[in-house]
């Protein structure tokens, strides 16, 4: 059974890419592609980075680690946002630490 692990929309994207090259993509992969092609700002090494950066804090979810890599909030409300179906408050220095390790990849 393969590995199950939430991906970034770059890793999506270069998944994807990679797949059309040997094969056809079905109309809900070019959707995706397209998708990822037009949302995606970092490069997958640096989204997995920022990945494995955020998980270290301790306390967001791998889940919340691949959503942050993909939008890349700047704003403490954009953070608030992710985190307002989880069952945590994050208090101001949580969000901060969330904000500065963002900014580094920007």
């Amino acid at each position: 059974m393969p590995e199950e692990r939430y991906v970034t929309l770059s890793e999506v994207k270069q998944l994807l890419e990679e797949a059309s090259e040997s094969r056809e993509l079905t109309p809900d992969q070019k959707l995706a592609m397209d998708h990822a092609q037009k949302v995606a700002v970092l490069a997958p090494e640096k989204a997995n980075e920022l990945q494995s950066e955020l998980a270290k804090l301790g306390f967001v979810s791998d889940a919340l680690c691949a959503k942050i890599a993909d939008i890349l909030p700047v704003h403490s409300d954009d953070v608030r946002v992710l985190f307002s179906k989880e069952r945590m408050v994050l208090d101001k220095k949580n969000i901060e630490l969330i904000l500065s390790t963002v900014q580094k990849y920007l």
